[in-house]
């Protein structure tokens, strides 16, 4: 903006009262919600666009639910609205592009990611869990103890004071089976239809050992006493490098007596083909229910 340097977020008031024309705004900034612009020369990622609604939120609103969990590197879809929490209060701050909840939360319940105040990790969870089907909250909640942002006892701790709170039972019944040894959102996902069917449960990123002992690979799921491994297969291992350390990879495990079982983004719609093929293998290799 020509002279006036107004920072990567400004009111449509502050801009005025330092000078700047309607034209000036017009041309510069980029509308957010009523009366608040970011400068065109900005990214307008989620960390910015959440600092310019500071500009015109009571200091005590916290970001949370999908906001929070996509700060936090969660894997949710990013949000049309930016969702916020404030305390109980007669006045709720009301705009467009702004999705408002009004919660009790405790000093524990609210951090910080990149200067931002989000609603904690544990808090995120509980709050998510009214909204997200099962398998989808254990991949939030894998993401959120991975990431250090929660842990078990900070969970523990939020859900003992949630009684009655809305979405509580799964967040009690997901909070057990979290694992932050998981590396992405479709492990997780796989984990846990395999972990509420009837089939054994599997472990987590298994070292898989040469006759000498040595580890030569780890399968991402796993079942050691039957060497049945589950391996996830994103768009990274399209990679040619990746590809041939892949090969290498299950050449060793297939040396060393692994059956592999590998599974692509098709196979992520629900639970049916991993489940039953995962129970072919173990059958094929001595497992009997």
């Amino acid at each position: 903006m020509t002279d006036i340097d107004l920072g990567t977020a400004y009111t449509w008031d502050d801009a005025r009262s330092r000078g700047a024309t309607r034209g000036q705004i017009t041309q510069d900034g980029v509308r957010i919600g009523r009366g608040l612009y970011l400068s065109s020369a900005v990214e307008p990622d989620l960390t910015t666009r959440c600092g310019a609604w500071r500009l015109v939120l009571p200091g005590d609103v916290a970001f949370g639910l999908g906001t929070a969990a996509r700060l936090y590197g969660a894997p949710v879809p990013e949000p049309p609205t930016v969702h916020v929490v404030v305390p109980s209060r007669r006045q709720l701050p009301r705009r467009a592009g702004l999705t408002v909840h009004e919660r009790l939360l405790a000093e524990e319940d609210v951090g910080a990611a990149g200067g931002l105040p989000l609603t904690s990790g544990a808090q995120t969870f509980l709050d998510l869990a009214a909204r997200l089907p099962a398998a989808e909250l254990v991949a939030v909640g894998d993401a959120l103890v991975r990431s250090g942002e929660m842990d078990a006892d900070s969970l523990a701790r939020r859900l003992r004071r949630a009684d009655r709170v809305r979405g509580v039972v799964r967040a009690r019944d997901c909070a057990r089976r979290l694992d932050g040894r998981a590396a992405s959102r479709p492990e997780s996902l796989v984990r846990y239809w395999l972990v509420t069917s009837d089939l054994p449960d599997p472990q987590v990123q298994v070292p898989v050992h040469d006759r000498w002992g040595r580890e030569v690979a780890h399968a991402d799921l796993g079942y050691p006493e039957w060497k049945v491994a589950l391996e996830y297969e994103g768009r990274q291992h399209a990679d040619p490098d990746q590809f041939g350390r892949d090969v290498d990879r299950y050449s060793l495990m297939a040396a060393d007596g692994w059956l592999v079982l590998r599974f692509a983004g098709r196979h992520l719609g629900g639970p049916v083909v991993v489940v039953e093929r995962t129970r072919r293998a173990l059958v094929s290799r001595g497992w009997r229910p």
